[in-house]
């Protein structure tokens, strides 16, 4: 058991050295994008879980979105301003519900960013600028990246696997499948917003936003 964890680990290392990223996004032809002082990024969802993860995800996207020229009401200063509000926040997925939120924030536009695949080092996202008035998409950007195996999941998955293993019990089928079981509880555990996570999500969000018009001119680069 122990040469198939080894084995398992090492296969596993291997494969969290490579990273990729790809993203295109599409704006409102003739929009005047100029006109939107302020964006309120009002949630991240999909499978990315717990808010810290999410904050830091929403401070990626306002550090790129400033660059443009643009002004920001932080996620994780949301809830607490639509909660003196009396809004319920239960679903600001939704164009309707985040366009209804960006009045209530008095902003003209509002950003929500979803995940739909974060799991097996692959991730995908999409990201929505929403004008409050009508909840018509103003602006979109789609992106995927390959991150590898983060090793803040390998060691759990590792460690559950071990920890499944002593469990199963002196069979070696038993030891085995108790491995099993233990390795996918610790690799859920085991996965948060690691370093090379957040390096991946980077440049899928730098490659999001960059097609994005600024609020204002953009100084040509020196050559």
């Amino acid at each position: 058991m122990r040469t198939v964890l080894a084995g398992v680990l090492l296969s596993m290392l291997a494969a969290a050295g490579c990273a990729t990223s790809k993203a295109e996004s599409q704006a409102v032809a003739g929009y005047d994008f100029g006109k939107i002082d302020k964006i309120a990024i009002v949630e991240v969802t999909g499978r990315v879980y717990g808010e810290a993860a999410k904050n830091r995800i929403s401070d990626l996207f306002a550090m790129k979105l400033m660059e443009k020229g643009y002004r920001l009401i932080e996620r994780k200063n949301i809830k607490t301003l639509l909660k003196e509000q009396q809004f319920q926040a239960s679903d600001l997925a939704s164009k309707e519900n985040a366009a209804r939120a960006g009045r209530i924030l008095n902003v003209p536009a509002v950003l929500i960013i979803d995940i739909p695949r974060y799991s097996g080092g692959k991730m995908e996202m999409t990201a929505k600028l929403i004008d409050v008035e009508d909840a018509t998409i103003l602006w979109m950007g789609t992106g995927h990246g390959n991150t590898g195996k983060t090793l803040s999941t390998i060691v759990g998955a590792v460690a559950g696997a071990g920890l499944g293993a002593a469990v199963g019990g002196h069979s070696t089928g038993d030891r085995a499948i108790g491995a099993v079981v233990g390795g996918v509880v610790g690799g859920v555990a085991g996965n948060v917003l690691a370093p090379e996570e957040e390096t991946v999500l980077n440049k899928v969000i730098v490659k999001v936003v960059e097609k994005l018009p600024a609020r204002v001119a953009q100084p040509v680069p020196s050559k």
